[in-house]
């Protein structure tokens, strides 16, 4: 599983941030630890990815979650269900958060709005792009 913790890795770390020039790897919002993959059947995995915003009270923590979710969806190779999380007391309003980035309606219908499409669009692109 730690082969396929990695691949994940590799997706998300070049994600950038929504308001800085840096990564979400560079700033430390994703880590190689906040990445678990579990088996679910022989061909199908469990993805659960904790990360941590820069600051408790940061406004774009769902943003940074819904890129996570798009960017995972569009480039992992393999069936796979995902989880996205805050990690435990990181953020002032987790609970919140963590149910609006698991909501496949909620994540439709942000994706459907054509400004949050742009950012997420700019913040997932890869940089040899």
């Amino acid at each position: 599983m730690e082969e396929k913790a990695l691949e994940v890795y590799d997706v998300i770390r070049t994600i950038r941030d929504p308001e800085k020039p840096n990564t979400l790897e560079e700033l430390d919002v994703v880590t190689e630890k906040c990445v678990e993959v579990q088996e679910l059947s022989h061909d199908e995995y469990l993805i659960i990815i904790k990360f941590s915003p820069t600051v408790p009270h940061c406004s774009l923590a769902t943003l940074i979650g819904l890129c996570l979710q798009v960017k995972l969806q569009r480039c992992l190779p393999f069936k796979h269900k995902l989880e996205i999380y805050i990690s435990e007391g990181t953020h002032s309003t987790e609970e919140d958060i963590n149910k609006q980035i698991n909501d496949k309606e909620r994540v439709a219908a942000a994706m459907e709005n054509p400004n949050l499409r742009d950012i997420v669009e700019q913040c997932v692109i890869e940089p040899d792009d």
